[in-house]
């Protein structure tokens, strides 16, 4: 019996397309496209199991060894830090992280910056590198209102076509780092199912540079 190789994917749109690269590189489960409410699909054959997980917790069944390997933002791995290899930037899930505050803001350097954000350590490394004073005032949704009710001067989020920003009148005065789905892989994991692992990379690779062409 082949040595099944455990492959986290981000619930939603990301981890479908996801799913399709890692069938591509030979390690196809047609049960995983069935309509149904299962969250664990396997192949004996091909030797793969999958499981769909919250984006979020990506890392975490990484690190932790329940997935040899799996798919997480660059956002989660610079807020969290997990003790993982990243093996290759997938090109999708494209957006950035970024710094946005109403139109009419004017920094007053004088003033300690309060900044709402969930990211709590990309934002204090991004002002610590500047020496900014925060006070950073930790929220989980809608934080878009925070500047705007006057509970912080700004916002540190992720940023896709920026249309939510704008429909709340804030803008974005600060570009912190572009983000995308990056590959990862258990350190052990990769130490033992090397062969396995090294050959969904270089496919996966192949495929992007037949797409970049």
């Amino acid at each position: 019996m082949k040595t099944m190789l455990n492959v986290a994917l981000p619930k939603g749109r990301l981890g479908e397309k996801v799913y399709n690269m890692f069938d591509q590189a030979g390690f196809p489960c047609p049960s995983i496209l069935e309509n149904s409410r299962k969250l664990i699909f396997e192949n004996e054959e091909c030797g793969v199991r999958y499981f769909w997980v919250k984006p979020s917790d990506v890392a975490i069944y990484v690190e932790r060894g329940a997935a040899d390997v799996g798919v997480a933002g660059k956002d989660i791995l610079l807020e969290y830090n997990p003790d993982v290899y990243e093996l290759l930037d997938l090109d999708i899930g494209k957006c950035r992280m970024a710094v946005a505050a109403k139109k009419d803001f004017r920094d007053d350097q004088q003033k300690t910056l309060k900044v709402a954000t969930k990211f709590t350590n990309i934002a204090q490394r991004f002002y610590a590198s500047m020496g900014r004073d925060i006070d950073i005032i930790h929220l989980n949704g809608s934080i878009e209102i925070a500047p705007i009710l006057g509970l912080t001067d700004v916002i540190v989020d992720i940023v896709e076509t920026g249309t939510t920003l704008k429909e709340n009148n804030l803008e974005v005065i600060d570009t912190i780092v572009p983000i995308s789905a990056r590959l990862i892989a258990n350190k052990s994991s990769y130490k033992f199912k090397n062969q396995q692992i090294d050959k969904i990379v270089s496919d996966i690779a192949k495929q992007m540079e037949g797409k970049n062409d």
